[in-house]
């Protein structure tokens, strides 16, 4: 038996009532059971007997048709864990139109947290991009004009303090160095004007002269376009894994590699280093998850002790091409 799929609650249990009430007067119109006017006790046991069956009957077809409500209030107990079009959408009427009402609402939260995400993400790098900027346009030109005037001081002291201006000038120097690092991390020029692989290249080129692990790339021809912000998070991506590949891997030697693969857009960052066993959720990874989510590709670690890891970054080249659109 099904019931129509547009009958509320209220008229879905009424009509199961009326039923086994029917059923139970057509029993006894049409069945040899009859009540004395004075009832024996053989009737009162029939009587007795039937209530108990139509309870019985009532109570599992009440049971038969809130089962489906039962299962999706179980569900919505982990919603937060519960992705759109997840929630099963079964039974009839209200609880069916409950089902398709909460994947509908699943469906607009996660929307709106992927624009949110979005938004966070464009403030951050704008962000970035404002405090590289500063770096570069304050206290970059202010050391250099302390080089300068170091280097004038030079020609002028006596011979005596010449080493120590020196060493002060060669001071400078290197925080000048570390002040345009700071200002391509924060904000990869070479990104806007070169476009991903060469990004990506300086990236490498940069990693491995700061760190003692050597670093293979390889870059596939012929890759698709990507959107302005899904090159960013593939850009970002292989920063960070690189970065915990200096930090925490130990490794010898990492490979960085940007192939297609089907209809995604593949980054490979793989690391020769200790490894880890139990994935734990720190703050890096949460970002690259959220900026993974920010352009609909999919993440994924791969790490065993001794073994290395692997992150693995897979772009959908039409998502890309639509949130660039």
């Amino acid at each position: 038996m099904r019931l129509p799929g547009h009958l509320p609650l209220f008229w879905t249990i009424c009509l199961i009532n009326g039923v086994v009430l029917v059923a139970a007067a057509l029993l006894l119109l049409f069945s040899p059971a009859r009540v004395s006017a004075d009832a024996v006790p053989s009737e009162i046991v029939v009587i007795g007997a039937g209530l108990v069956v139509m309870i019985l009957t009532n109570a599992l077809l009440i049971r038969w048709a809130l089962a489906p409500l039962h299962r999706l209030i179980a569900r919505l107990e982990d919603i937060e864990h519960l992705e759109p079009t997840e929630l099963p959408e079964e039974g009839s009427g209200p609880v069916l139109g409950i089902a398709r009402s909460v994947n509908g609402l699943l469906e607009r939260l996660a929307e709106e947290r992927r624009t949110g995400d979005a938004r966070a993400l464009a403030a951050q790098e704008a962000e970035r991009h404002r405090i590289a900027q500063e770096l570069h346009d304050e206290v970059g030109q202010s050391l250099t004009v302390v080089l300068l005037g170091l280097k004038q001081l030079e020609a002028q002291a006596p011979a005596a303090l010449v080493p120590e201006l020196a060493a002060v000038r060669e001071s400078a120097r290197a925080g000048l160095d570390d002040v345009r690092r700071v200002a391509r991390r924060l904000r990869p020029g070479v990104l806007e004007d070169l476009g991903l692989t060469s990004a990506l290249a300086a990236l490498a080129t940069e990693f491995a002269d700061h760190s003692s692990a050597s670093v293979r790339r390889s870059f596939a021809p012929g890759l698709p376009a990507l959107s302005q912000e899904a090159e960013v998070v593939v850009y970002r991506v292989a920063q960070e894994a690189l970065t915990n590949a200096a930090r925490h891997a130990d490794a010898r030697a990492v490979e960085l590699s940007l192939h297609r693969l089907g209809d995604h857009v593949v980054l490979e960052v793989r690391d020769d280093g200790r490894g880890f066993t139990g994935l734990t959720e720190g703050s890096g990874l949460m970002g690259m998850r959220e900026r993974a989510a920010l352009v609909r590709a999919e993440l994924s670690v791969i790490s065993q002790p001794r073994h290395g890891t692997t992150v693995r970054l897979k772009v959908p080249v039409d998502t890309a091409a639509e949130v660039g659109a």
